[in-house]
């Protein structure tokens, strides 16, 4: 009954545009193509860019081969394991199979693009590793390449590869505070193992602060990201690199419309210093700091929320023989505004050791300027948690594992009290099967919820370890065992 209305209103509303001598306007070949022409107009064309960066953008894989143990495996001696174990059924949730000690073998993908013409490829952190995997790089003309880690920072999820070729296709370098909010960008990659995809969007915001980020202004574009895409370019319309494919916020492991790229800026002063001193070397004032909120602005007599408030100082730190207190607030580092707490850590971040700088600090209701001279910010796996709003992350090396509590509104979406994310894992921690993302529940069947909490935990508990994890919507225990 409700298709002749609607045709009824479809004639009504054509009947409105004819002529007024009634007659039907003859569509010919021309006004459709013209018509094609103008509806495309002002929307770009991707294809002579794609033709222009792609030579430039790689493929990455990496390989490692790992010794497997399930010795203490709490599911050993349940007899379906075995059942499993003996006819070679891979069970999922449990590591270990078999129950001997076999080498099972790592695989990895992700992307890259070529920096310098001699062979310096840029990547993520997280897609290679420092620890002896393989690392394969795969040209868009066939060739491969294995390529040597010349370094790495986590702090930024940079990495440096090098590769042995002369005369390599390389990118344009561009400039991503020129970029602006609602341009058009493409990323290049390799998403699921599919090489060369490209994908388009438009920045959606800058200078984004990720949770325990506070090193990277991230770009936030809708551009389509997924599992294989880390560490390839986001190119502007201009063919000219502006960011390194990075992260994506996802409740099911795709891509759900929000994607972060760490700037080509920062990106390249972290490759400079890997590069020329194999490490990457920071200012660091060694103070805790916290956000001013709408609420304790008045209390300091702040006209409005801004600056970092410093509520712990390190004895004997740069900030300490400055003469910072606690309750000082950072307003300016050498004239650059901080503007939020987060800015602090990477303003001080991106000066070298050893260096002076003018902080402008509001004290007693009024604004002063102290001197301090940097010291150098400690490796990423010494004591965490220094120039940081969010002190709480830390760093079990002899588990070979990062965690930090989880957000409350974490905890919410995942359905669970409390735990711990991990957000970095090797060594003991990667052998056992943990993966970046999984929440720790429990540890030796004790429920987790702070970092403290489960320091205590592991210092009383020896070198054998039962986790609960939580990984999607499946809860699994994992065997750990420190060598």
């Amino acid at each position: 009954m409700k298709k002749p209305v609607a045709i009824t209103a479809l004639a009504l509303a054509l009947a409105a545009c004819l002529p007024d001598n009634g007659s039907i306007p003859t569509a010919h070949a021309d006004d459709t193509a013209a018509a094609a022409a103008s509806a495309r107009r002002g929307l770009p064309d991707f294809a002579d860019l794609v033709d222009k960066v792609g030579p430039a953008v790689v493929n990455i894989t990496v390989d490692q081969t790992i010794q497997i143990d399930d010795s203490d495996n709490p599911f050993a001696n349940d007899p379906f394991y075995d059942f499993l174990r003996r006819f070679g059924v891979p069970s999922p949730g449990i590591p270990g199979f078999p129950s001997q000690p076999s080498p099972r073998n790592r695989h990895g993908i992700g992307s890259g693009f070529i920096v310098s013409s001699d062979g310096y490829v840029l990547t993520n952190a997280h897609v290679v590793s420092d620890d002896g995997a393989e690392v394969t790089v795969r040209l868009s003309d066939k060739r491969e390449f294995k390529a040597k880690v010349i370094g790495l920072d986590r702090r930024t999820d940079v990495a440096v590869l090098k590769i042995d070729a002369k005369g390599l296709p390389t990118v344009a370098i561009g400039d991503a505070d020129r970029a602006r909010v609602g341009e058009w960008v493409i990323a290049m990659g390799s998403p699921f193992g599919f090489e060369h995809t490209v994908t388009a969007g438009i920045i959606s915001a800058k200078a984004r602060r990720l949770p325990d980020e506070n090193y990277v202004p991230f770009i936030q574009t809708d551009v389509a990201i997924n599992p294989g895409n880390s560490g390839g370019p986001l190119f502007d319309l201009n063919g000219r690199v502006i960011g390194i494919n990075s992260q994506i916020y996802s409740r099911s492991g795709g891509f759900m419309g929000i994607s972060f790229a760490i700037p080509i800026d920062v990106a390249m002063n972290v490759k400079d210093q890997l590069v020329q001193h194999g490490r990457v070397q920071r200012g660091r004032l060694g103070i805790y700091i916290q956000g001013v909120s709408p609420e304790l602005a008045p209390s300091f007599g702040l006209d409005k929320p801004r600056g970092a408030l410093v509520s712990q100082i390190e004895p004997g730190s740069a900030a300490d023989r400055a003469g910072l207190k606690a309750g000082d607030i950072v307003l300016k580092v050498d004239g650059k505004e901080v503007s939020e707490s987060a800015d602090l850590p990477r303003i001080i971040g991106d000066k070298q050791p050893g260096s002076k700088v003018a902080l402008e600090i509001w004290r007693d209701g009024k604004s002063r300027e102290i001197v301090a001279v940097l010291d150098e910010l400690v490796a990423e796996n010494a004591t965490p948690g220094r120039d940081n709003k969010n002190p709480r992350g830390s760093k079990f090396d002899k588990l070979g594992l990062g965690v930090r509590a989880l957000e409350p509104r974490e905890a919410a979406s995942l359905g669970v009290k409390g735990g711990l994310i991990v957000e970095t894992v090797n060594g003991p921690a990667s052998r056992a099967g943990l993966q970046t993302g999984d929440v720790i529940l429990a540890l030796n069947n004790q429920p987790v919820s702070s970092v403290a909490q489960f320091r205590q935990i592991i210092d009383r508990a020896g070198k054998r370890f039962a986790l609960l994890i939580q990984r999607g919507g499946s809860r699994i225990f994992i065997p750990l065992k420190i060598d």
